[in-house]
């Protein structure tokens, strides 16, 4: 099995905290979806399955597209790829572009699954982010993708916003709750150099929310959502049983995938490859910027940066099999102090973060790398 990503990189405007590639230039979408189908076409070849599981359509603001976009993409995935029968497909959306008229015409496409971009509940919040929509929008938006049968929703929240209050984000969590979504993501802030908030950071119009602070907003999150029985599965990502995200689930499982689009990534299991991240370099014909082909070290740092991001940790005998019996003892040896601190738990041969290594994982799983 094998997963297809497409970034559809359009939006109204930029969101104050995105450093995702992102154009404003919408009238370039009909040649964009030209050029996204001749990408398909020309490296379909890339994974060596060439059946498809899962398909994902982020951004960008994959909901700006029309029906008729999407039918000319679908065509072209299926022309070119075997498709499951019960391959989990993603589109991401902006709550205000889901009208009834809108969602009727995407349940006629193979869609099963939407990712709301809600980010927060709170109209101040809202505006600080220069999201486009309302806390009521976000709501009735829910309403109406059940009205109109989506029975696999996720929705995104952000945590750690500037002024953000402790009852300001248990309220935030309360309403995602009431909307009873199958999948939560909730992602502490970032500044991204380069943002309009990194800018107002550094010019102090806003301050970024302490550790202290981003660590009970995320322990308020874990805690309220294991109780409603939403299982925490990675690191920044709840699912109710059944509807673990199947597409970022390859993402840290190692499953290869093709990402198509302008600034798109690709992953093989013997290479990464990124798209250019230029929407005139992308329409020029100019798709693969950069290739890196993984050496042994390369694909165990991977390894371990994927999968001790997930409740399912690592395999010891895995990483036998993998990389070889030296470095499952280097890893067994390193991991001795974590498990000692209660950063990391272990059941036989499996090891996992606890929520405490969660919080710090990046550091933890950088002391575990090959030296390349």
């Amino acid at each position: 099995m094998a997963g297809l990503y497409l970034h559809i990189p359009f939006c109204s405007r930029r969101c104050f905290y995105c450093d995702f590639f992102s154009s404003t230039d919408n009238e370039k979408r009909g040649l964009y979806i030209a050029a996204l189908c001749c990408e398909i076409d020309e490296r379909k070849g890339y994974l060596a399955d060439n059946r498809l599981s899962t398909i994902y359509f982020g951004g960008g603001t994959p909901s700006l597209l029309s029906a008729a976009e999407f039918e000319a993409v679908f065509a072209t995935i299926a022309r070119c790829f075997a498709v499951d029968a019960d391959a989990e497909i993603t589109l991401e959306a902006n709550p205000d572009d889901l009208s009834e008229e809108y969602l009727s015409q995407l349940r006629q496409l193979p869609f099963n699954r939407i990712s709301l971009g809600i980010q927060s509940f709170n109209d101040d919040d809202l505006k600080r982010l220069n999201r486009r929509h309302s806390a009521c929008q976000a709501k009735s938006a829910m309403r109406r993708c059940r009205e109109a049968g989506f029975d696999n929703i996720s929705i995104d929240l952000m945590y750690g916003l500037p002024g953000q209050s402790v009852d300001d984000w248990e309220r935030n969590i309360e309403e995602a709750i009431a909307l009873n979504p199958e999948h939560i993501s909730a992602y502490s802030l970032t500044y991204e150099e380069g943002t309009e908030l990194h800018r107002r950071l550094k010019s102090g119009r806003v301050k970024a929310a302490d550790d202290e602070t981003s660590r009970l907003f995320y322990d308020l999150l874990a805690d309220r959502l294991e109780a409603e029985g939403y299982l925490h599965y990675e690191i920044s990502n709840f699912a109710k049983p059944g509807f673990v995200s199947r597409h970022n689930s390859s993402y840290w499982k190692g499953i290869g995938y093709l990402g198509v689009g302008a600034a798109a990534h690709s992953y093989s299991g013997e290479s990464r490859q990124w798209n250019v991240a230029s929407l005139a370099g992308y329409l020029s014909g100019h798709c693969v910027e950069e290739v890196e082909m993984l050496d042994t070290d390369t694909r165990y740092n991977d390894y371990l940066i994927t999968r001790l991001r997930t409740a399912w940790g690592v395999d010891a005998d895995e990483i036998a099999a993998l990389f070889g019996s030296t470095r499952r003892d280097s890893f067994c040896k390193t991991a001795e102090s974590y498990l000692a601190t209660g950063l990391l738990v272990q059941s036989g041969v499996n090891y996992r973060l606890t929520r405490d290594g969660f919080f710090i994982s990046d550091g933890i799983i950088a002391d575990f790398f090959a030296l390349t």
